[in-house]
């Protein structure tokens, strides 16, 4: 494996740019798939978010433009308009150091400024499938010069219903070019799209034990269905927290979430789709400049979504999809930091964390929630923390008037203080610790079940199926088939 940007054959330009960044040396996404684009090949790259997947084509992509020449050079498609604009950051700052122009495209934009840009001239063009189909129609988007195409997580585009957008775009190419594919997973129509549209294409793929973070402490609560906001709330109380991405599963739930856990006193916003654009882009800016602590997402909103600094990833719906868990928990725990992966699941939902355990070869611990008790000690500690921060600053000169006075009028210092304190903890009395009722996660015994037959089953049978038959089938005979002959056939004979 090459041990630093230089040695991939990379300007000298782009190698500045990235040592700029912060970045020592290659990822194994990208020293695999590097080499290979400057080398001409088609390529697909199986790689996950958090791996380095953006700089392994975005960096590839700008070594072949030498220079800004006002015709579009290159095309990549994104699923969403946050992944859109993750994208266009980070060629932008590959960029930083020639005079590449980079412009960013999706709905919910209008028009006049996106066919403007075009006319005065990009070299790379990143957006949304139909955004770049309405822009390829209406003649704004001339691809005659472009020589690449990159499709970013495929996978998701197709979930999404985007994969004939994809064909189209991919047939509006007029000349030969470079085809780029990167996708988490590899489905028959991923497959089938890459064996139609890609020449002699190499793979790269990242083995799973590279995609799933050694760093992230995984555990799960077992929770009623009724008590998943009441454990989360707990669990906020108690964990050291920075920035929080809960997942939910529909817009509806992440709304109420989101709105309870405000009413809380903390400080969560809602990602769905239920969002415009613009107040997407307030949102997430609050949260990348810390002035959000929770994000409360659904998984389509959330792709694309790239912030370091996530402390914990809380599932309070376990996901239905297998993959999704790894995308998930592949938001905290980057650029070698710790992060912490909360999954919250009732009992019927264990046989899905099993699955997912198998999947990725690891045991999710279960764990138990705070108490009541734990919980005042921990706010405890965090007023005493913020007395000891606002001690060392001593920013209380109006407070210290007060105290002054106070003091002249007889009462001990220590009262004060002791006064003051209580205040303050009558504020975080006020803001109930919710209460979660006790989950019965035993074994089913049997008999108490819906039916009065053996195992308590509906029907009165053996097993107390619907029928009356031997295992109470719906017949009458043998086995309890339709008729009452050797096995219940429908003739007597």
């Amino acid at each position: 494996m090459n041990s630093s940007f230089s040695e991939l054959g990379l300007r000298a330009d782009l190698v500045q740019a990235v040592e700029k960044l912060g970045f020592t040396e290659p990822t194994p996404i990208q020293a695999g798939v590097i080499p290979l684009l400057c080398e001409g090949h088609d390529v697909i790259g199986q790689a996950q978010t958090g791996t380095g997947k953006t700089a392994a084509f975005a960096l590839p992509i700008l070594n072949k433009i030498v220079n800004h020449t006002g015709n579009v050079q290159a095309l990549v498609v994104t699923p969403t308009r946050e992944l859109a604009n993750q994208v266009t950051r980070s060629f932008r700052e590959f960029a930083a150091f020639s005079d590449i122009k980079v412009l960013s495209v999706y709905g919910g934009q209008p028009y006049p400024p996106q066919r403007r840009a075009l006319r005065q001239g990009v070299d790379v063009v990143v957006g949304t499938p139909g955004r770049l189909l309405d822009l390829i129609r209406r003649n704004d988007l001339d691809l005659s010069h472009a020589e690449t195409i990159a499709l970013d997580e495929a996978d998701e585009m197709l979930s999404m219903g985007f994969i004939e957008d994809i064909e189209i775009i991919l047939k509006s190419f007029p000349n030969e070019h470079q085809t780029l594919l990167f996708s988490a997973t590899m489905p028959s129509q991923i497959r089938r799209l890459a064996d139609n549209y890609m020449t002699n294409a190499e793979a790269v793929t990242i083995k799973r034990k590279e995609l799933t973070a050694e760093n992230i402490d995984q555990r799960h609560y077992l929770v009623n269905e009724r008590d998943r906001t009441a454990a989360t709330i707990r669990l906020l109380e108690s964990e050291d927290i920075t920035r929080v991405i809960i997942f939910g599963q529909t817009r509806i739930r992440t709304a109420e979430l989101a709105a309870k856990l405000s009413n809380h006193g903390f400080s969560a916003e809602v990602l769905n789709g239920d969002l415009s654009q613009e107040a997407r882009e307030r949102v997430m800016g609050r949260f990348r400049s810390e002035r959000t602590q929770i994000l409360v997402a659904t998984d389509v909103a959330a792709r694309g979504l790239d912030v370091d600094g996530v402390s914990h990833v809380i599932n309070f719906d376990i996901p239905r999809e297998i993959e999704s868990y790894v995308h998930r928990i592949g938001r905290t725990a980057r650029a070698g930091e710790s992060g912490v992966a909360i999954a919250l699941l009732t009992p019927g939902e264990r046989g899905r964390l099993r699955r997912i355990e198998q999947h990725i070869k690891l045991k999710i611990p279960r764990a138990a929630l705070p108490t009541v008790e734990e919980i005042q000690a921990r706010r405890d500690e965090r007023l005493e923390e913020k007395m000891a921060v606002k001690l060392r600053r001593g920013r209380f000169s109006a407070e210290k008037k007060i105290v002054e006075q106070l003091v002249e009028e007889g009462h001990d210092p220590l009262d004060i203080a002791s006064a003051a304190l209580r205040l303050n903890r009558a504020l975080d009395q006020e803001r109930e610790i919710p209460h979660v009722s006790e989950v019965d996660d035993r074994p089913r015994k049997s008999g108490g079940k819906r039916g009065g037959g053996y195992k308590g089953k509906r029907g009165g049978g053996y097993k107390g199926k619907r029928g009356g038959g031997y295992k109470g089938k719906r017949g009458g005979g043998y086995k309890g088939k339709s008729s009452g002959g050797y096995q219940g056939k429908r003739s007597a004979s």
